[in-house]
């Protein structure tokens, strides 16, 4: 009984201590508002008990670790426009392409095949604060596609929703892939990301459906791009 009573006194010692600890430096941080001769002691975050870090740039990653972690970064979440557009001619069904714009939008004309789940009510408001009703569309889209990779793609190249959906989604445990291009760099700027020999051998409007139905390719298929590469499939594209 008197070593559980001495436990109590200690451990209420240590609490005492350290309020007192927590108390004093807020204190002093308040006081430093009116005496100048404290401020220093705040300013480099030492004394802060709420600070974060300092950034310190000799405790990063080297930069080979940096460049490595960029690249393995990229070939896990982006996929070739260029690769993807050979995988629609040829009617592979190992992917799901998602149309994140809003519904009216998507209804006027999307990529050929895809489907909408729309992070925007109308064409200039988005609707990033309707988490449960994204995250729930794409587990319904996942169980119907347990084997399917599912790529998201937006507005442009530069569009932030394809990557702040794929965060939302990340954190509830729904990993997706993004498109390398957007909608506009897709239907409007064609030779862009196409090779110059295929120019002239393909037809946008062949890789655009229009209404609710996501569509399917209905043009024809060059001999020479029967093999969705001239290289394997990991390097290909």
């Amino acid at each position: 009984m008197r070593w559980f009573s001495n436990k109590i006194f200690i451990s209420s010692f240590i609490g005492f201590l350290a309020g007192s600890v927590v108390t004093t430096l807020a204190l002093l941080m308040f006081l430093s508002n009116y005496i100048p001769e404290l401020r220093p002691l705040f300013a480099s975050g030492h004394f802060n008990p709420i600070s974060k870090p300092a950034y310190n740039p000799s405790e990063q990653k080297p930069e080979s670790h940096l460049i490595a972690d960029y690249y393995a970064a990229s070939v896990a979440t982006l996929v070739s426009p260029h690769g993807l557009r050979k995988d629609i001619m040829q009617g592979k069904k190992t992917f799901v392409l998602v149309d994140l714009r809003s519904e009216e939008e998507y209804l006027e004309e999307h990529v050929v095949g895809a489907v909408n789940i729309p992070a925007y009510r109308d064409r200039d408001h988005s609707a990033y604060d309707q988490v449960d009703r994204i995250v729930t569309q794409f587990r319904t889209l996942l169980a119907e596609n347990p084997d399917k990779e599912v790529i998201v793609y937006c507005y442009s190249m530069p569009c932030m929703t394809g990557r702040k959906i794929g965060n939302m989604l990340a954190q509830h445990g729904i990993y997706v892939k993004e498109l390398g291009v957007g909608w506009n760099e897709w239907r409007y700027h064609w030779e862009l990301w196409n090779h110059p020999h295929e120019w002239s051998t393909t037809d946008v409007m062949d890789y655009i459906s229009t209404g609710k139905d996501a569509g399917v390719f209905k043009g024809e298929v060059p001999l020479d791009q029967l093999s969705p590469c001239s290289i394997d499939d990991t390097l290909g594209c």
